[in-house]
């Protein structure tokens, strides 16, 4: 499989780069979008190979920027006919406008992955063997389990972006994951446990012994956890997050909120406070695409622009959003390297990449032993937030009670309750044990899904609202 996408054409690179140019003439911004993906998974159910799927797809996406205007076409037919379709249905929003097209997005000589392709190696045969391997030995470690489900998921995309101005850029980015989850059960009570791993490299670090051991004793641990829980109290109390994975519900109450779409249309509860405290001070949440080989992190991003370390809140002050190539210009501001898109049918729009919170100089134990009567939320499961009010509700997957200062009974059933902007003028201490996720995170936006990663340390927040199940 080639990697240089303009040859699949049926036309010379002198060629397209005309018919790019004359599709876009008069626009504000724009781009040829080619894409070319593998995807691949793979799961174990019950004791037997439940589902397996391979698909290949390639195609086209052109756009054309005027003003807020925006005026997109696709198709999967890599061929000069149908880009002059595409170019006829874009030229709607050009029609009468006469734009200056922005500069070209400064290049870069990084990469942030492998080229290697993760599908087909190691063989599926190999595969199919490790998700055989964590259901025996999980059903092996402990009677209680009644359930054991493995998957193993990798994908190979392949894109090349093409500007009316000629400049064009290329990249390559592996994806792998596995997941397990585990359900046990005493009499008529059944409780579940999962654990996930995954980022932009080979299988190899995933599916070694050592480490899908690992993770499959995490799932059990946290299944077992769940089983002895009790039902969760409901009150105002003080809350302990733990560190890694939690950093999701930073993710949704506060960082979809400094998405600059959202704060151009002044539809999110950040808009209009740039400069302004809007979390506690010590605070401070960055958006880092560059990180080596983790999910969210992209070389350049779906505009061509190079991922960067931005800055979003420092020390409680609102200081930056993240911006793709349209909402940056209309905002008078740079774009940060967040234009992101879920594939060649779809537009850019902004979007997280690695979205965590730095640490701060307490250590877990001393935050946990802080609190006299409060909860400790390990992990979460799903949420709902809505960006205009930045309202938040999260379901706990593993959390204990913290009685006068240490860590008590699990608890089930456990839902944080609030609003973003005003939990994070909550938060009081602040770990020094910074953690990203595992590499799991999909954030879904407009009907569109990318790779993301989150992270914080342990905090303490004071006095958030906890929905229980206790009556």
């Amino acid at each position: 499989m080639t990697t240089d996408l303009l040859t699949l054409f049926d036309a010379d690179e002198a060629t397209m780069r005309k018919h790019v140019a004359e599709a876009l003439s008069g626009a504000d911004d724009g781009e040829l979008f080619i894409e070319h993906a593998q995807a691949e998974a793979l799961t174990f159910d019950n004791g037997r190979l439940k589902g397996g799927s391979f698909n290949t797809e390639q195609g086209f996406g052109l756009r054309a920027v005027a003003g807020e205007a925006v005026g997109y076409a696709h198709a999967g037919d890599l061929s000069v006919a149908a880009l002059k379709r595409a170019a006829d249905a874009v030229g709607a929003v050009t029609r009468g406008y006469s734009g200056s097209y922005a500069a070209a997005p400064q290049g870069t000589n990084k990469k942030f992955y492998s080229d290697e392709n993760p599908i087909g190696q190691p063989s599926f045969e190999e595969k199919v063997k490790v998700l055989q391997d964590i259901d025996a030995y999980l059903r092996g470690k402990d009677d209680k389990v009644r359930q054991v489900t493995a998957s193993v998921a990798a994908s190979w995309q392949v894109v090349d972006i093409l500007r009316a101005d000629g400049h064009r850029v290329r990249d390559i980015r592996p994806m792998t994951r596995i997941n397990i989850s585990v359900m046990v059960g005493e009499g008529d009570r059944q409780e579940s446990g999962s654990y996930g791993s995954g980022g932009r490299i080979g299988f190899g670090d995933f599916i070694a012994e050592g480490s899908w051991q690992y993770g499959a004793d995490e799932a059990l641990r946290q299944a077992l956890v769940n089983l002895e829980a009790i039902d969760a109290p409901a009150g105002t109390m003080d809350v302990v997050l733990g560190s890694g994975w939690p950093g999701v519900m930073l993710h949704e109450a506060v960082g979809h909120g400094l998405e600059g779409d959202f704060n151009r249309k002044k539809t999110s509860a950040f808009a209009g406070l740039l400069g302004q405290m809007v979390a506690a001070p010590g605070v401070t949440v960055v958006d880092d695409g560059t990180i080596d080989n983790r999910r969210g992190s992209i070389t350049i991003d779906d505009e061509g622009t190079p991922s960067a370390y931005n800055v979003l809140i420092e020390n409680g002050k609102l200081v930056g959003y993240m911006q793709d190539r349209q909402n940056a210009r209309l905002m008078g501001m740079a774009p940060t390297g967040n234009g992101r898109r879920q594939g060649y049918s779809h537009v850019p729009m902004p979007r997280m990449t690695n979205t965590y919170m730095l640490g701060g100089d307490k250590t877990p134990e001393e935050i946990i032993a802080s609190v006299k009567k409060g909860i400790y939320a390990v992990s979460f499961g799903g949420g709902q937030v809505d960006i205009t009010s930045g309202k938040f509700v999260f379901g706990c997957t593993e959390a204990y009670l913290i009685e006068n200062g240490k860590v008590g009974a699990p608890i089930k059933g456990a839902m944080l309750i609030g609003n973003g902007p005003d939990a994070m003028k909550r938060v009081s201490m602040i770990g020094n044990d910074m953690k990203l996720d595992t590499g799991i995170g999909n954030c879904g936006k407009a009907g569109q899904w990318v790779p993301v990663g989150v992270g914080q340390p342990h905090l303490r927040m004071d006095q958030v609202t906890v929905g229980g199940t206790q009556t």
